[in-house]
């Protein structure tokens, strides 16, 4: 027999590693060879610690990674009593609940306590992670899944319902609203869905900013039934299916044995009571309504910008807060000018006369028109700057960008014998200049 020593969480393996893979063994048995190759499975119980000698054989090292240990995430040991499993599960999901624990890594832990009292909690999921851990699961009849680990985890969520409203003992009144089992769980306030809409502004618009009317169209808490979604001077009675609880126990064969879980009831929508629906909202406890608001953009605002108007989204459900409205720009284009961040940018053509004498023209910018300075000898391409001519700095207006400039030189395609003869006068005085600088 050959020994193993178990290594846990090695730098070989990468961190949480869904089975425990033996690297390499070699064993000697009575001159006999066997090998365990890479990537063989060991089963999850196999006691990693437990060395022993056998004549003329050797001892080699096996590293094995480890997955989650789910009696740890639980806090009990193996071999833990139904009972034990049960009572770590309570008190470990009332402390990381998200509803009660704001800490950024609750939910997570939520989740986690979630799957491993999940697999822990059925016969037959235990036996089998018992004997071949996570990698077991995987290959059994509870399938595959689309998390990390390759399972198909219920929802956890739907297992604190279950377990605090179908027989877990409930939580009492030491978590508020969530004592009373699936369906307060699902009458606890919701908040409203956001709202997003488009709106086209005009190149100067967003460059200055503007105030514009906004229509949107968005749900507000029914006035009939005051958000309940229950016909005045009706009251709701207990689904007689589900016993108020929202979920009703599923039962699934399986080769290895009988799967359950708690699902939504059909009779009453997951709600855990029946009610007569408001004619007004049809029972959805909300409705319809077109709303138009008056939205100021700030200055300096650009294509894709987005501005949030709080409050004026979708009502919540249950007293929930009311959702936001986005407001989404969306910039026109204009026939001259171009922005380019706080920029702006255009182009002036002149003519090769002017470029080399110098002149002025009239330009555009988002200020009106402005007389540009043409210094003489201004080559074709040349960018010229007009200070604090741009675009106002989104939340601090008093800065602005600058205008640039291109300069286009239009060379003549045709010209008159006069015209020709005085640029030939032209380069003749140039060729002169050359000669005399040399």
């Amino acid at each position: 027999m050959a020994t193993w020593k178990g290594v846990r969480g090695s730098s070989g393996c990468r961190g949480g590693s869904e089975r425990m893979v033996a690297q390499r063994s070699v064993l000697r048995q009575g001159g006999g060879r066997r090998r365990l190759g890479a990537g063989s499975s060991l089963p999850l119980g196999y006691d990693q610690g437990r060395r022993a000698h056998s004549r003329g054989g050797r001892r080699e090292t096996v590293r094995v990674c480890m997955a989650a240990d789910y009696y740890d995430r639980l806090g009990v040991k193996r071999g833990a009593s139904k009972k034990e499993i049960k009572n770590a599960y309570r008190k470990l999901a009332r402390k990381y609940h998200p509803d009660v624990n704001k800490e950024a890594d609750a939910e997570q832990k939520f989740k986690d306590i979630s799957n491993a009292y999940e697999v822990l909690s059925d016969d037959e999921k235990k036996q089998i992670y018992d004997r071949f851990g996570e990698a077991g699961l995987k290959g059994s009849p509870f399938g595959p899944g689309a998390g990390a680990s390759g399972m198909d985890f219920s929802n956890p969520f739907d297992i604190f319902e279950s377990f605090f409203g179908m027989g877990g003992g409930g939580m009492g009144g030491g978590m508020g609203g969530m004592g009373g089992g699936g369906a307060s769980m699902r009458d606890r306030p919701q908040q409203g869905e956001d709202i997003v809409v488009r709106v086209r502004l005009s190149f100067l618009e967003a460059v200055f900013g503007c105030e514009q009317e906004v229509a949107t169209s968005r749900r507000e808490t029914c006035g009939s039934c005051d958000g309940s979604g229950i016909q005045s001077g009706t009251k709701p009675t207990t689904c007689s299916q589900c016993g108020g609880a929202g979920q009703v126990i599923s039962a699934v064969r399986t080769p290895i044995g009988t799967f359950q879980q708690s699902v939504p009831c059909n009779a009453c929508g997951g709600s855990g009571r029946t009610f007569t629906p408001c004619s007004s909202c049809n029972g959805s406890a909300r409705v319809m309504k077109n709303k138009t608001l008056s939205v100021r953009f700030p200055a300096g605002v650009d294509n894709g910008s987005r501005l949030r108007v709080r409050g004026e989204g979708n009502s919540g459900r249950n007293g929930g807060r009311t959702g936001d409205l986005y407001v989404e720009v969306e910039v026109e284009r204009d026939a001259e000018l171009e922005r380019d961040g706080e920029n702006i940018k255009s182009t002036v053509t002149v003519g090769c006369t002017d470029a080399i004498l110098g002149t002025s023209v009239k330009t555009r910018t988002v200020d009106g028109s402005v007389e540009l300075k043409i210094p003489a000898g201004t080559q074709p391409g040349t960018t010229l700057l007009m200070s604090k001519r741009g675009v106002p700095r989104l939340g601090n207006p008093n800065l602005r960008g600058d205008h640039l400039v291109r300069v286009n030189v239009k060379i003549p395609n045709n010209l008159t014998p006069e015209e020709k003869e005085k640029f030939e006068e032209i380069r003749e005085l140039s060729n002169q200049q050359v000669k005399v600088k040399q």
